[in-house]
């Protein structure tokens, strides 16, 4: 993936610098004494903050706590889509993003594989994990999350594994709402955009060889490449296409 030429790395408080600047070489983008005129990676003692167009976001799974213990999580519409008797279960979140729905699977038990090819995300992601692993009450879900950077349409069909579910959500814009999501997916939006390789993001899902394949969709959206599902868990705003395989 190319770098974003509307983004710098700049240091806050009690920033490293050569934490930094190891940072920026990652991504490939300045490191710059100022912010930029678009986007920023600011990165201080405190973590990693996406900041641009007068919004910030910064990755924070304490936020999830209360979705996320046994009780709760079992009440989540993903997790009726991915429920299964197995002890042991691997999952592939394809379309991991910052993360939040690789966490509930991991809560639920799921060992889980997951894909970003956006480099900038992958950091993002990479130091929340990093913060969340200091929370005793998430460090063990996140001994379960395991992040490979790089496009999932060409790694899937080279797990050495075959897992037990694939997950796909690829961005849609109608699901953008206020608040954190709306911020978020606002920000994200300008790094990378919505999956246009349909077709192509569920054949590799399928040559994977999974038990299971789950597509979140909005509610009335169309299914992913025309692919008609088993069955469908529907909610107020989204749905969940299950393909049993």
């Amino acid at each position: 993936m190319n770098s974003p030429s509307n983004l710098v790395v700049c240091m806050g408080a009690g920033a490293d610098k050569e934490e930094a600047s190891a940072l920026a070489n990652r991504i490939g983008v300045p490191l710059s004494d100022e912010k930029g005129s678009e986007l920023t990676l600011m990165t201080d003692s405190s973590g990693i903050t996406l900041m641009g167009y007068g919004l910030s976001y910064r990755g924070d799974f304490e936020q999830m706590l209360y979705r996320l213990t046994k009780g709760r999580v079992r009440h989540e519409m993903l997790i009726h889509a991915a429920k299964t008797k197995l002890d042991r279960k691997t999952a592939v979140d394809a379309t991991a993003g910052m993360g939040e729905d690789s966490i509930l699977l991991a809560a639920y038990g799921y060992n889980v594989i997951m894909f970003e090819q956006n480099a900038v995300i992958a950091e993002l992601l990479k130091d929340a994990i990093k913060r969340a692993k200091q929370n005793p009450q998430l460090a063990d879900i996140m001994e379960r999350m395991h992040l490979i950077e790089g496009n999932s349409i060409d790694l899937m069909p080279k797990l050495d594994v075959s897992p037990d579910l694939i997950y796909l959500d690829p961005m849609f814009p109608a699901r953008q709402k206020s608040g954190l999501i709306n911020k978020k997916l606002q920000l994200i939006q300008k790094l990378e955009q919505p999956c246009v390789e349909e077709e192509k993001l569920f054949n590799a899902a399928n040559l994977a060889q999974p038990k299971k394949i789950i597509v979140k969709r909005p509610l009335k959206g169309r299914v992913l490449a025309e692919r008609k599902p088993s069955y469908s868990i529907k909610g107020k705003a989204i749905r969940y296409d299950c393909y049993v395989l």
